[in-house]
């Protein structure tokens, strides 16, 4: 059974940078796009970046377009997310989720993932 750990969220403070990591426990994780969604309170899950499987390729929601950047060690099994200029409204808990490869959808679409974590929340004080 995959497992998807996160960690690295705590509180900072508005402007202050911030890194997070996915750990995947599967075999095959270097095989697979990963990505990172949020889900601020009250507010639906959103799509926040995402990574092919070579590290080459990335995209990003425009609301954090220029401030985040996500990355990935496949011979750490482990995806990243930098983030800097942190403000209020990124304030959310973040997952990381892994896509299944014979799933249809574009990056951004959740059903197209089929393994989450459990989320780490990242609180931004103004």
């Amino acid at each position: 059974q995959v497992q998807l750990i996160e960690s690295g969220g705590g509180l900072v403070q508005a402007g202050d940078s911030m890194r997070l990591s996915c750990l995947d426990s599967g075999r095959t994780f270097s095989v697979y796009r990963m990505a990172w969604f949020r889900q601020a309170p009250g507010k639906e899950r959103e799509f926040v970046a995402s990574i092919d499987w070579s590290g080459g390729s990335g995209d990003y929601a425009d609301s954090v377009k220029g401030r985040f950047t996500i990355s990935r060690d496949n011979a750490k099994n482990t995806v990243y997310l930098r983030m800097n200029s942190l403000k209020a409204e990124d304030t959310a808990v973040y997952y990381c989720a892994r896509r299944n490869n014979m799933a249809g959808g574009g990056n951004s679409i959740e059903s197209a993932y089929d393994y989450w974590g459990q989320g780490t929340q990242v609180t931004v004080s103004s």
